[in-house]
C-alpha cells in the first residue's frame, strides 16, 4: 500500500473499545480516524517471528493493524528467550506461530490472525505475499532475504528489511514506490561461511527492540502515506557506540530482478545461489550419526574426535574426550592431526563440521567424517543431561 484511500473507500467502523484504545492515535493530525481506518483495514505480513518479528508483531497488533500473518515454522527453544519477548519460559517446545498468535490475539483482540506454520518457500511465497499490502521480513539467513526479495518485486509489494548482527542492525525499505531492492545493495551473497548464525556469532539480546521498532514504524508510515519512507537508504545501528548511520542507495539499472533488462523473471533456487547444499552434510563414506558414534563408544573405540567449535560453545556443552581446535585455527593446525587416522568432526548441528571435513579432504586426509545433527542432537538424543542451544 503506496499511497492513501479516500476516506468514501474506507467503510471500516470501530467499536467503542477501539475508539478508547486508539484515542491517542486519533489525537494525531498525520494519522486520526481516517489514518486508524487505514491500519484497520490494512494487511501487513511478518516473515519470521523471532527476535525482530517479535517486537514488529507487538507494535503493529497494538496499533491496531487489521489483519497480520505470521509465518513461522521453528518450536520455541530456550536459547531463544534471550531476545524474542513474544515468548514465554512456558511455551518452550512448542510452534512459535500458535504461541505468538496466542499472546498477540491478548494483546489486541480487534485484530485478524492468520498463521502459516511453515517456511516461505520458492512454491508459496508469492501466493501469500500477494495477498498482503505490507510484507516484514525478519529471517536470520539469506537465502530467505534474497527469495523475499525477488518475491515481493514480483508481488508488487514493499519490503521492509531488518537484519540484527551482534551489536549491529540494518533497517531498509526495499522496492518502494520504484525504489532500489535489496539485490541492488547485495547483487551476490558472500559465502556461507562469512555468515555465521546468532548461534555462532551471538547477538546482544536487547538488539531486536531497536531494529524491530523501526520496521514497524516503517510499516505504518507506509500504510498512512506519511513522512519519509526509508527507500534509497540504508540505516546502519552500532549498540556499543550508540550511533546511527545512513547510506544513501540507489536503484541499480543492471539489477537482474528490478533493472530495466531482468534476467531473474521467476524464483529460483536460493539454497544454491547462496551456497548453501543441505544435502552436503551427508557424504557418503565421510559421515556419522549420533547412533554410530555413540554404540563405537560404547564398544570402547578409541576415536579422535576434533570438536571445531568456538570457545563459548565449549562452555556451554563439552562433549567428553574431544580435542579443541575451533573452526577459525584449523586450516593452520591441520598438522596436529594424524592424515591417516580416521578423524570425527563435532560443531554444534554440523554445518560447519561438513565444511571442515571438504576442506581436509582437500587437504588429502583419508577420513574425516561429519557428526550428522552435531552436538545439538547428541544432547537432544543421546546425552540429555547436556544444554540444548
Amino acid at each position: 500500500m503506496t499511497h492513501r484511500q479516500d476516506s468514501t473507500d474506507l467503510k471500516t467502523e470501530f467499536t467503542t473499545g477501539e475508539l478508547s484504545r486508539y484515542s491517542r492515535h486519533f489525537a494525531l493530525p498525520e494519522v486520526g480516524i481516517e489514518g486508524q481506518k487505514r491500519l484497520k483495514a490494512a494487511k501487513v505480513l511478518i516473515i519470521g517471528v523471532g527476535g525482530l518479528g517479535s517486537p514488529v508483531a507487538l507494535y503493529l497488533t497494538a496499533a491496531g493493524v487489521g489483519t497480520i500473518g505470521l509465518i513461522e515454522h521453528d518450536k520455541l527453544d530456550e536459547t531463544n528467550l534471550q531476545r524474542q519477548i513474544l515468548y514465554r519460559t512456558q511455551d518452550i517446545g512448542k510452534p512459535k506461530v500458535y504461541s505468538a498468535c496466542e499472546r498477540l490475539e491478548n494483546l489486541n483482540p480487534y485484530v485478524n490472525f492468520i498463521c502459516y506454520e511453515t517456511t516461505v518457500t520458492k512454491k508459496n511465497a508469492i501466493s501469500i505475499i500477494q495477498e498482503y499490502d505490507v510484507i516484514l521480513g525478519c529471517t536470520d539467513n539469506l537465502q530467505s532475504r534474497y527469495l523475499i526479495n525477488d518475491a515481493c518485486i514480483f508481488a508488487g509489494k514493499p519490503n521492509v528489511y531488518g537484519s540484527i548482527f551482534q551489536f549491529e542492525g540494518q533497517v531498509s525499505v526495499f522496492n518502494y514506490q520504484g525504489g532500489p531492492c535489496y539485490r541492488c545493495l547485495f547483487p551476490e551473497p558472500p559465502p556461507p561461511s562469512f555468515v555465521p548464525n546468532c548461534a555462532e556469532a551471538g547477538v546482544i539480546g536487547i538488539l531486536p527492540g531497536v531494529i524491530g521498532p523501526i520496521q514497524a514504524t516503517e510499516a505504518v508510515k507506509i500504510i498512512l502515506g506519511i513522512g519519509e519512507v526509508l527507500s534509497g537508504r540504508f540505516l546502519l545501528f552500532d549498540s556499543l557506540a550508540l550511533t546511527f548511520r545512513e547510506m544513501k542507495l540507489s536503484k541499480d539499472k543492471t539489477c537482474p530482478v528490478c533493472g530495466k533488462n531482468p534476467t531473474i523473471k521467476n524464483l529460483i533456487d536460493y539454497n544454491s545461489f547462496c551456497g548453501v547444499f543441505p544435502q552436503a552434510l551427508y557424504r557418503q563414506g565421510y559421515s556419522i550419526t549420533i547412533q554410530e558414534l555413540k554404540e563405537r563408544l560404547n564398544d570402547g573405540e578409541q576415536l579422535t574426535i576434533v570438536d571445531i567449535r568456538e570457545p563459548f560453545e565449549l562452555f556451554i556443552a563439552r562433549f567428553p574426550g574431544a580435542i579443541h581446535i575451533p573452526r577459525t585455527e584449523i586450516h593452520d593446525r591441520f598438522t596436529e592431526l594424524n592424515p591417516e587416522a580416521e578423524i570425527i568432526l563435532i560443531c554444534r548441528t554440523g554445518a560447519r563440521s561438513a565444511e571442515v571435513r571438504d576442506s581436509l579432504i582437500e587437504k588429502g586426509f583419508k577420513q574425516p567424517k561429519n557428526l550428522i545433527g552435531g552436538i545439538r542432537r547428541w544432547a537432544e538424543e543421546i546425552d540429555t543431561s547436556l544444554p540444548v542451544y
